[in-house]
């Protein structure tokens, strides 16, 4: 996470994995391959809350309801950390609206790393997230080939993106994968082997 202040305005860029949630002015930004981010505020109290993750699996089956899988779980864990955080400091519920971007279609992955379909999990989990919980997406940018840098602003509540070029996204692949890696691994070393006594 990378902080900074100018005109007055905090603006702060996350990494996949981080979230942020404020409820002072603050344009908060990251850059988005196959990764998602939900950009969640509640207009009623003026605080928002943004985050960025990645649902990391070593196998995806594309008919399966997210919360049936382990992926599924770190992703609701990634939605409710920014959610409590907001709820924390005095947004409510029933006033949260969503804004969804990310979940590209990353070309040049091999199909036998499974990664060539995260980009698609990840758009499915965010919108039956949000379905679920009842929190209304008021607009989203998923799916594509491109990746996105967006601009979440708490002043308006507005989302700016901007398409990535394609030259640039050899190094949003490189990154992406190495975290879904790492988020493998994390999960392997949670659960830890099964005992038998």
């Amino acid at each position: 996470m990378y902080i900074t202040t100018r005109n007055n305005i905090k603006h702060v860029s996350i990494n996949p994995g981080e979230y942020y949630a404020s409820g002072d002015q603050v344009i908060i930004s990251t850059i988005l391959g196959s990764c998602v981010s939900a950009c969640i505020y509640d207009p009623l109290a003026g605080i928002v809350g943004m985050n960025h993750f990645l649902l990391s699996n070593k196998r995806y089956a594309r008919d399966m309801k997210y919360y049936l899988t382990d992926a599924g779980r770190y992703g609701v864990n990634a939605m409710e950390l920014v959610i409590n955080d907001m709820l924390k400091m005095g947004a409510r519920r029933e006033n949260l609206r969503a804004k969804a971007f990310g979940g590209s279609s990353l070309l040049g992955i091999t199909a036998s790393e499974n990664f060539f379909c995260v980009g698609e999990v990840n758009s499915r989990f965010i919108l039956d997230f949000l379905k679920n919980e009842g929190i209304r997406l008021v607009s989203s940018n998923l799916g594509g080939d491109r990746g996105r840098v967006i601009r979440f602003s708490s002043v308006d509540y507005s989302v700016l993106m901007r398409m990535i070029g394609k030259n640039a996204m050899p190094n949003i692949v490189k990154e992406e994968k190495k975290f879904w890696i790492k988020s493998i691994k994390k999960q392997e070393k949670a659960e830890g082997p099964e005992l038998w006594g």
